[in-house]
């Protein structure tokens, strides 16, 4: 059937199908041409990571955390607060959307933006983000980096002045990208893209971004090396099936992590809102706040990967973990909370490593029989408190496997991820992208805008040109205006000009035999419907909508409240649901050929 349907489209529109498929070879081209690009941006953003490092550290970029450990208690608090007070007026008066997680921007930016970011975004997004985690910000690089390829895509599609369903597709490539590239993962980076950023997507269109991805994730090997993002030791994956009892109680405790971790985050932004200072002085108070939590362990501080790799070398204390998820949250809060540029998949990451240590080494303690391997808890805790922060079980799950190399702990990841997702859908039901977009005023939820109808006022879609009838008029008035109008429904008026009854052509049809006998026999108000639904001129259509499914009408009066009984229009049901269609279409994620 569907090669019935190619031939026949082939052979109605030859030229446009031709140019359909040239415009789909063509994006190809632009796909590669972002990953390439978001692929030198991944790797000029963790090269001025490095050099942020050695500057305000001294160290020489190797082990951060090792070089933190050694800084003297007064260098802790000055640097980050230095940083915060440095980024504070570049954030607030020249790249505001360089604020925060940088992946609800892009989704913004697919949704309601059209596919257009401002090209700035990449260079400033950059910059402050990079010299931040060299500053020690709690905060991850992932989401940085998602924001600079999406900007660097919908950069080249506004260079070759592509249409608004085309440039979501380079802004969701652009971001797979960057995530392939800095994770060297394109699976990762593939599947980020389309269940994070996009949620709805033609199927054709996939290949570019995993093309996209492919080609960043290869140039990132050219730089760096095929290598695995995190150190994996000891015996991995499954090792007996009764321990899936644990990993899914264990989802469960990641995803009450995970809405720990967004309350906290968005918290501490309103705490930091209420503060009456200007906004490009609060980084540096959030600066400060890190640095007095990182006298207490400095393991809290950057992006936390070293931390991780102890966590999956099974040489994280039961101790030190069980405080870390309580520090790490904090440190990662007053980050994002007071303004500054940061992603929340790293902390993600390590607070899901050390949940799988607190786990593991906890149940030991308890039974030591057990003999619970700590590095695969690690692994599977970094995947659920992942799922439960996006709420993209399948993403975490392929990045704990792409990103470990450890292919063996599917089943353990699936139990862990879908308990996790199920949690803080069940519990609190947003993720914390979902959070900043309605934070934001802006209410969509992964990708869709499922309340556009209660936005709409019932006067953006009514029809203000209407005829009207008497209630004393005859049957031949009734064919004789019926004959020479457009308008199938007729509001009925009595002598005041209120409304008393309604007249379609339906109500018509018993009374055709009898009024053609005897035409004066029948008049308007013995043959209209009396009890009439109307809609108020203020309501929604949404509300509107509700009144058509439990009425077996097609077209509602509109009243104006303020005078009784006065029709100011006519909402029609197609109407409506071509208002319903035409909206959906504007803000479907990609558009087909």
């Amino acid at each position: 059937m569907s090669r019935r349907l190619v031939s026949l489209a082939r052979q109605r529109s030859p030229r446009r199908w031709h140019q359909a498929r040239l415009r789909y070879i063509g994006l190809l081209f632009l796909a590669v041409l972002v990953g390439v690009l978001a692929a030198g941006g991944a790797y000029l953003f963790r090269e001025l990571i490095l050099l942020f490092q050695e500057l305000f550290w001294g160290g020489e970029g190797g082990n951060f955390l090792e070089t933190v450990r050694q800084a003297p208690w007064w260098l802790v608090l000055l640097v980050p607060t230095a940083a915060g007070l440095a980024v504070g007026p570049v954030i607030t008066f020249f790249a505001p959307e360089a604020r925060g997680p940088g992946v609800p921007e892009v989704i913004r930016a697919i949704t309601v933006g059209k596919g257009v970011m401002r090209r700035r975004v990449a260079v400033f997004k950059a910059l402050v983000t990079s010299l931040l985690l060299g500053a020690g910000a709690s905060v991850g690089r992932e989401g940085p980096i998602v924001q600079i390829g999406a900007s660097v895509g919908s950069t080249i599609g506004g260079l070759f002045r592509l249409t608004p369903e085309m440039l979501p597709v380079l802004l969701a490539s652009g971001a797979a990208a960057g995530i392939a590239a800095t994770f060297n993962a394109p699976l990762t980076g593939a599947l980020f893209a389309m269940e994070v950023i996009l949620v709805e997507i033609e199927v054709a269109y996939m290949a570019h971004i995993i093309v996209a991805a492919v080609t960043a994730s290869a140039l990132s090997r050219f730089f760096w090396g095929h290598f695995a993002a995190f150190e994996l030791a000891g015996p991995t994956g499954l090792q007996k099936y009764w321990e899936l009892l644990i990993y899914a109680p264990m989802g469960v405790l990641a995803g009450l992590v995970a809405i720990a971790f967004i309350r906290s985050v968005f918290g501490a932004d309103m705490f930091f809102e209420r503060i009456p200072l200007p906004r490009w002085v609060k980084p540096a108070i959030g600066g400060l706040l890190l640095g007095l939590i990182a006298l207490i362990t400095p393991d809290v501080l950057g992006v936390g990967y070293e931390t991780v790799n102890l966590a999956l070398a099974g040489h994280l204390a039961l101790g030190l973990a069980l405080l870390l998820i309580v520090l790490k949250i904090a440190a990662t809060s007053v980050c994002i909370g007071s303004g500054m540029s940061g992603g929340i998949m790293g902390p993600s990451f390590f607070l899901g490593a050390a949940l799988g240590t607190v786990v593991s080494l906890g149940l030991n303690a308890i039974d030591p029989t057990l003999a619970l391997h700590p590095q695969n808890y690690a692994v599977a805790g970094m995947a659920a408190v992942l799922a439960g922060t996006t709420l993209a079980p399948i993403t975490a799950l392929f990045t704990a496997v792409e990103l470990t190399m450890s292919y063996g702990g599917v089943l353990p990841l699936m139990a862990a991820c879908i308990a996790s997702a199920l949690t803080v859908r069940l519990l609190f039901g947003y993720s914390a992208y979902e959070m900043k977009l309605l934070r934001q005023g802006v209410n969509i939820v992964r990708g869709f805008d499922p309340d556009f109808l209660a936005e709409l006022a019932v006067t953006e879609v009514m029809e203000t040109r209407f005829e009207t009838l008497h209630e004393d008029a005859t049957f031949l008035e009734v064919l004789n205006k019926a004959a020479a109008s457009r308008y199938p429904h007729y509001p009925v008026l009595d002598d005041a000009g209120k409304l008393v009854g309604m007249l379609s052509m339906s109500d018509l049809r018993p009374h055709i035999k009898d009024c053609l006998l005897k035409p004066a026999s029948r008049r308007v108000r013995d043959m209209m419907t009396r009890t009439v639904v109307t809609v108020d001129n203020g309501e929604t259509l949404n509300e509107a909508l509700i009144k058509f499914e439990f009425t077996p009408v097609s077209c509602l009066p509109v009243i104006d409240p303020k005078r009784p009984g006065e029709v100011v229009g006519l909402l029609k049901k197609d109407a409506l649901l071509m208002a319903l269609r035409e909206r959906s279409k504007r803000t479907r994620t990609l558009s087909g050929m």
